[in-house]
């Protein structure tokens, strides 16, 4: 009895133990059930496509750079096919013996050596690194000749910027170089920046237009593996190509230009005076912007900053001047809004006494009585400085300004300069000192601490000519097919009679006989320009170098000499196109900056000239010509 009761006690007691054990088994099974349930069903969707993020691999494209043309249409700055060897690290058993190989076919120095290594180390060793590009198409057939013997390098064609007109437009068009860190830094949201490859704009209209210019990317849908191994392309969208943006400028006369000062350290800058379009923009010598595309070597960039000559600064936007005798047309304007007889006459003996200083003219002997139409026809140094003593400094600095002195425009190139256009409070606030009235005299010539900009002048004498109205200067016409707005510009306030008398004066420098630019004028009918020449001194002319005889700027080391200029607007009758000319250290305007200023405004009018007969030129019927 005791035994039967012992076995029911153990039966019970295994009962409960399986009933406890198989209700934990199915409450873990329900919860695995549920789990798997929740993954399989309610989340299929959401796994599916994280399956897909592992399996498809979306890549960046670059876009197509946009192409920079001029006002006719004239490629400027392109893309054309890069030819380049490529080399996958896995795919060759001992890349420095591959390199050393490919070197026989293509140069391949220390330092890019040193490079390609490091790129080969942060690189998966799937993936292809540029070893060697910008291959001539010898050497790129070279590298697909003796692929075979260079394990690991592929052939390969992408894309690089390149500019047709090299030298001629590297101060405007600019260069593009690859992104640097930095570059990064200042626009981190930028995913094209990150590209292997992609490069931006460094300066002139590459870097101003540097984002319209870029596009949008595309992207390619790529299968990978587990280890990110591209297995195949899915889909591909090549992305929208930048937007082609056509400049201002006419290519042949830039071309012109660029020849016609070619072995001077000048800038010129032409531009319309009433649409402020500018036509030419020059500084000579410049550089080869293709070479920073592609890498200049450490030597030639050495030789382009050891150059006297300044190849890698934009002279016409940023070289300073005094503007010399060509600042007189602004005194001129001043002296005429002060109240200033322009038949008054001042007699020049060649010097100028005030105070304990004797202030000279640049004619020795003097030019006998001058009224204000002689005085800007002959230059003559005391007929300003007397008016400009009368008028005092604070009448000049006026009208300096209003006609576009001492600011910048927000022009389409980086880098403009300001200037200087001296007053009282100027000078107080940089020297801590008053001004003095004899700085009011050289400052009426175009000395002292005057300083302006190529384009600066430009800008003035387009004012001075299309009646008084304050036209900016731009290069920019239209951007991806939309033509850029153009607002009317302001009048400024001066008399328009006031105008028409130094435009007299300057119709008188070149076209009448005795006029400081007369030897420079244009001869053909309805193409005469009216100027105004300028010498601009850099150094100190002692008294006993005056009374011994000044030396002639032939005499002199070529960094003593004077800078040239020269202004002028054309054509006479109807003013449309205005220009500077600065030729640093070439001696005198008459001489040097006029003849050169002269040749290519007759460029200028003469290619406008064509076009206009074009125009008016009705078209033949072929049809009704042949009855």
């Amino acid at each position: 009895m005791a035994f039967n009761n012992r076995d029911n006690s153990r039966y019970k007691t295994f009962t409960r133990r399986t009933m406890l054990l198989g209700g934990l088994q199915a409450a873990a099974f329900t919860v695995l059930g549920g789990r798997m349930y929740y993954l399989q069903i309610m989340k299929t969707d959401e796994y599916r496509m994280l399956a897909e993020e592992n399996r498809i691999n979306v890549r960046l494209l670059a876009p197509l750079r946009g192409r920079i043309v001029d006002r006719f249409g004239t490629v400027l700055a392109s893309n054309r096919q890069n030819y380049r060897a490529v080399l996958i690290a896995e795919q060759t058993p001992n890349i420095e013996d591959t390199l050393h190989k490919l070197a026989r076919i293509v140069e391949i120095t220390p330092e890019a050596r040193r490079k390609i290594m490091r790129d080969i180390a942060r690189a998966p060793r799937f993936m292809p690194v540029v070893v060697a590009e910008n291959l001539t198409w010898d050497q790129f057939a070279q590298v697909n000749i003796n692929e075979p013997d260079l394990p690991g390098v592929q052939p390969d064609v992408g894309e690089t910027r390149h500019y047709p007109y090299s030298a001629e437009l590297a101060h405007v068009v600019g260069y593009v170089t690859p992104v640097y860190q930095k570059d990064i830094d200042k626009d981190p949201e930028q995913p094209l920046l990150r590209l292997p490859g992609f490069r931006i704009g460094k300066s002139g209209i590459e870097q101003k237009l540097d984002k319209p210019l870029r596009g949008v990317a595309g992207a390619s849908h790529v299968e990978v593996n587990a280890y990110g191994r591209v297995i195949r392309e899915l889909s591909k969208d090549s992305g929208k190509p930048g937007a082609e943006v056509v400049l201002t400028l006419d290519m042949e006369v830039q071309q012109f230009a660029c020849e016609r000062l070619k072995d001077e350290s000048a800038s010129a800058v032409v531009m319309d005076i009433h649409s402020g379009e500018v036509i030419s923009f020059v500084s000579t010598p410049a550089f080869d912007p293709n070479q920073f595309n592609v890498g200049y070597g450490s030597a030639a960039y050495k030789a382009l900053l050891e150059n006297p000559y300044l190849p890698l600064t934009n002279k016409a936007l940023a070289g300073l001047y005094p503007p010399g005798s060509t600042f007189k047309t602004v005194t001129a304007i001043a002296a005429l809004e002060a109240g200033i007889d322009p038949n008054r006459t001042v007699t020049c003996t060649g010097k100028y006494p005030f105070g304990n200083h004797l202030f000279h003219c640049w004619k020795r002997e003097g030019h006998g009585s001058m009224n204000m139409h002689d005085g800007i026809k002959h230059s003559c140094d005391i007929y300003f400085y007397d008016v400009a003593r009368r008028i005092g400094i604070d009448a000049i600095e006026k009208v300096a300004k209003d006609f576009g002195l001492g600011q910048t425009y927000d022009f389409d190139i980086s880098g403009e300069k300001a200037g200087v256009v001296p007053s009282r409070a100027w000078k107080r606030a940089v020297t801590g000192e008053g001004w003095q009235q004899g700085e009011t005299l050289i400052s009426g010539i175009g000395q002292g601490f005057l300083l302006t900009t190529p384009l600066q002048l430009a800008v003035m004498t387009a004012r001075l000519a299309n009646g008084g109205y304050a036209v900016k200067p731009r290069l920019t016409r239209a951007i991806g097919g939309e033509l850029l707005p153009v607002p009317p510009p302001p009048k400024i306030d001066v008399n328009p009679d006031w105008l028409k008398i130094v435009q007299s004066g300057m119709n008188g420098v070149s076209n009448e006989p005795g006029g400081t630019a007369f030897r420079s004028r244009i001869t053909e009918v309805g193409m005469e320009l009216a100027g105004k020449t300028g010498s601009a001194q850099v150094r100190r002319i002692s008294m006993a170098e005056r009374e011994g005889g000044v030396r002639k700027n032939d005499a002199l080391a070529w960094h003593l000499r004077d800078h040239a200029l020269f202004i002028c607007f054309a054509p006479v009758a109807k003013p449309q196109y205005a220009m500077s000319l600065v030729i640093e250290h070439g001696g005198s305007g008459s001489g040097a900056a006029a003849p050169a200023a002269r040749d290519i405004m007759l460029k200028v009018l003469t290619r406008n000239a064509v076009r206009q007969q074009a125009q008016q030129t009705p078209k033949r019927d072929p049809d009704v010509e042949g009855g």
